[in-house]
């Protein structure tokens, strides 16, 4: 374990590990706080001022950004690259392997012999997967895209799009401060906080904000 402390005003840019997890990987970043029962392992990294909730596993070889929220019992494992500013809900499970099998399996143990069978998976900048959301190995979620709690996810997910059901499908579109936006010719304005955006060919293009 590395850098351990107390989160305190004058500690506030050290790592916080809570004394009941466990974390083997020394490449978290300053700010980072690993609450109880959370287990990651060496070979994971994790970006600064993170929040890696109770319970969460997280397998060497996971890739997680700054400002990330993990929320409680996630499963994040190797292959897996969550960008900056993501939320990823309680519960959420990745995979990494579209034909499992027991690398002990006799039959099977010539495939696990490298990390061909691995695949990997991102989630993109400031994206939210809701509670309970499984994720196929393989797919994209693209930036500031939000996934609907339980749904499965077997394709990738466009930026900005809201995206619910088993398997989760496109049914609309969202803004970076995550509320619900409408297009009309093309265009859109967050109601909430004014940004701007504009579709063309179903791909959204973030135009700006009133400032902007």
């Amino acid at each position: 374990m590395k850098r351990r402390a107390t989160m305190t005003a004058e500690s506030a840019d050290q790592v916080f590990i809570h004394p009941q997890a466990i974390v083997e990987s020394d490449r978290i970043g300053d700010g980072t706080r690993i609450w109880a029962f959370a287990h990651v392992l060496k070979g994971a990294v994790i970006g600064r001022n993170c929040n890696i909730g109770d319970g969460a596993f997280i397998e060497g070889g996971a890739q997680i950004g700054d400002n990330v929220t993990v929320k409680n019992q996630c499963l994040i494992w190797e292959g897996v690259t969550i960008a900056d500013n993501a939320f990823i809900g309680p519960n959420v499970v990745f995979t990494n392997d579209l034909h499992p099998r027991s690398p002990r399996l006799a039959t099977a143990r010539a495939r696990y012999a490298t990390k061909k069978w691995l695949v990997p998976t991102a989630v993109g900048e400031g994206a939210s997967l809701g509670a309970s959301v499984t994720v196929l190995a393989g797919v994209t979620i693209g930036e500031y895209a939000t996934v609907g709690i339980g749904s499965v996810v077997t394709r990738d997910v466009p930026p900005h799009a809201l995206a619910h059901g088993s398997p989760a499908r496109t049914r609309g579109h969202v803004c970076r401060c995550g509320q619900k936006i409408g297009f009309s010719r093309g265009k859109a304005r967050c109601a909430a906080c004014g940004s701007r955006y504009q579709k063309q060919n179903n791909n959204v293009k973030w135009i700006g904000t009133p400032e902007t």
